[in-house]
């Protein structure tokens, strides 16, 4: 045989080799093996057949066995194949163990495919988590705005992980809570006296029903004083009373301005029928002159009625004039 022949059975034995190490992962059965944990090889070439890593499988399966956790390959195969994190789950079982916490392996994959972190899950259920409140703004019934912030002590709820509400379910109850308990306070004096009873109000609503969460305790953090409400409200108030009075002044004054104008305007009609009326007299006389009725000497009489009613007016309106005059007078004396 040639040299060039060797070298290619040389290279296609190393790398069948190879592909034999891939598919049947010797070191990870002995691995298994020695760690009391009973897999048989062509289990794990059925996983590598199955596309799922033998090494997470077996790690995970081993670490379980050594904290004393009943599970299989075929639980793990079954949760990676379904897009879950077998070492956070396993690890979550284990801590859930250690700290009495009931956690079956069912509801922790159930927690895990569904998007939450399991593991995290039992941290704050061991360890509880404290959850800082915005600030919060509510008026009492004296009208002063108060703005509060509180501490939410919170442990997660096992059994609720799956379809409980989270953080923000919290926070928006805790802060409605917060808006109830001012709201109802007749001063507040008494809520900056007693902030205690903003705790207790809320605590007593059973907040955390239907959550991810168990709420421990409430503790206000601070509570500052804002705005007087009341008063900027009746301010407001009197402004919009003012601009519907000056609105409702205006339409009456508009309304005596037409009366007025319409008043005007019968008067130039009726001084129009006045004048007609006054057209027509000359013509009377005329007729009366040619039907004999009015002589000459009844007319110049006519005439003179007529100067004197005139000149008697003048006279009149001159005395008027002079008595305004005089009064007018003493009054700038005074």
């Amino acid at each position: 045989m040639t040299l060039p022949f060797l070298a290619s059975v040389l290279l296609i034995g190393v790398i069948g080799f190879f592909a034999l190490l891939y598919f049947v992962p010797v070191n990870l059965w002995i691995t298994a093996f020695f760690s009391n944990v009973r897999i048989s090889l062509f289990s794990l070439v059925g996983m590598r057949i199955r596309k799922v890593p033998p090494k997470i499988i077996v790690n995970s399966l081993i670490t379980a066995t050594k904290a004393g956790l009943d599970l299989t390959t075929s639980d793990l195969e079954t949760h990676y194949l379904a897009g879950g994190h077998v070492p956070s789950v396993i690890k979550a079982l284990i801590s859930a163990d250690k700290a009495n916490i009931p956690l079956s392996f069912k509801l922790a994959a159930a927690v895990d495919l569904a998007g939450r972190d399991v593991f995290e899950a039992v941290q704050i259920s061991v360890n509880p988590q404290v959850i800082n409140t915005p600030s919060v703004s509510a008026v009492a019934q004296d009208g002063i705005q108060l703005v509060a912030k509180a501490r939410v002590t919170v442990r997660a709820n096992i059994a609720q992980l799956v379809g409980g509400a989270g953080e923000e379910t919290i926070l928006a109850r805790v802060g409605e809570g917060i808006v109830t308990s001012i709201g109802s306070s007749l001063s507040h004096k008494e809520v900056l006296e007693n902030p205690d009873k903003i705790s207790k109000l809320v605590l007593e609503k059973g907040l955390d029903s239907g959550t991810a969460f168990e709420i421990l305790s409430i503790d206000i953090a601070d509570i500052d004083v804002g705005d007087n409400i009341g008063a900027k409200l009746s301010i407001d108030q009197a402004d919009a009373d003012l601009k519907v009075a000056e609105a409702k002044a205006e339409e009456r004054r508009a309304m005596a301005v037409a009366v007025e104008q319409e008043m005007k305007a019968k008067a130039q009609a009726s001084r129009a029928k006045v004048i007609e009326a006054e057209a027509e007299v000359p013509l009377a006389i005329s007729e009366a002159f040619r039907s004999g009725n009015l002589g000459i000497m009844d007319y110049y009489k006519l005439k003179n009625l007529q100067a004197d009613t005139t000149m008697r007016d003048a006279i009149a309106d001159s005395s008027k004039d002079d008595s305004t005059s005089l009064r007018n007078d003493d009054e700038d004396e005074d």
